[in-house]
């Protein structure tokens, strides 16, 4: 059953984005349900589950799934507003994962067998990259509140919370990195991103913003690894 399901996502893949050229979606957007290239889309929807699935006793799984994909598409459509337009997109792709996974686990749940089993070690992982996220980000703001940033980067100023997801992603590769054993991909990591702040370090030619760039970095790896190797040895425990 979980090829099954691997197929229907492969066919919602292809379908929303190889198969779905800008002009429909712009039309959707403009004539919302009444757009003839919304249910081109879920026919294309179909067309593509019933070839990679490649049996009919499974048309009634299929079915379903291109209802629920019209019903999402269309509950979209009717909600969308510009400033919601980012977040609706990926709920909108949650609902279609959603939807294959728990229509098909509804009409063939006695073909499929499914438990999750949460020990000890899937719990100090979760914690681990859980805490490496928002947690750490917010700590080090905590830790840089002794000092005016705004004032610091004024005239250099990123995209809104840019360095917080940048940081959030340089910890998780990072824990990844010495999880499975490969130190020097860190040592790489380090040392592209000290290439790419190179340039603003030279242009700014200020040592507090060389100063503040340097240990918010140094603060981000050194979480990183130090909960990295923490997991590495409190596993062996658990």
């Amino acid at each position: 059953m979980i090829l099954i399901i691997l197929k229907l996502v492969l066919a919602h893949l292809i379908g929303d984005f190889f198969l779905q050229p800008n002009q429909w979606v712009k039309h959707k957007e403009k004539k919302k349900l009444k757009s003839v290239w919304l249910y081109v889309h879920v026919a294309v929807h179909l067309a593509l589950m019933l070839l990679l699935v490649w049996d009919l006793t499974y048309t009634a799984l299929i079915l379903s799934v291109g209802g629920a994909h019209l019903i999402i598409d269309a509950l979209k459509l009717s909600f969308q507003r510009k400033k919601i337009k980012r977040y609706l997109f990926f709920i909108d792709q949650l609902l279609h994962l959603g939807a294959i996974i728990g229509l098909t686990l509804l009409l063939y749940s006695s073909a499929f067998e499914f438990q999750i089993n949460w020990d000890a070690k899937s719990l100090l992982l979760v914690t681990c990259l859980l805490f490496l996220s928002t947690p750490t980000a917010i700590i080090m703001k905590v830790i840089f509140s002794k000092w005016n940033i705004s004032k610091l980067t004024k005239g250099n100023e990123s995209l809104k919370d840019a360095g917080k997801y940048i940081g959030i992603l340089e910890r998780l590769l990072v824990f990844i990195f010495i999880v499975v054993g490969h130190w020097e991909a860190v040592g790489f990591l380090i040392t592209a991103k000290s290439v790419f702040r190179f340039g603003d370090l030279t242009a700014s030619k200020e040592r507090k913003l060389t100063e503040y760039i340097l240990i918010g970095t140094l603060i981000s790896f050194g979480i990183a690894i130090i909960v990295s190797l923490l997991y590495l040895n409190l596993k062996t425990y658990v």
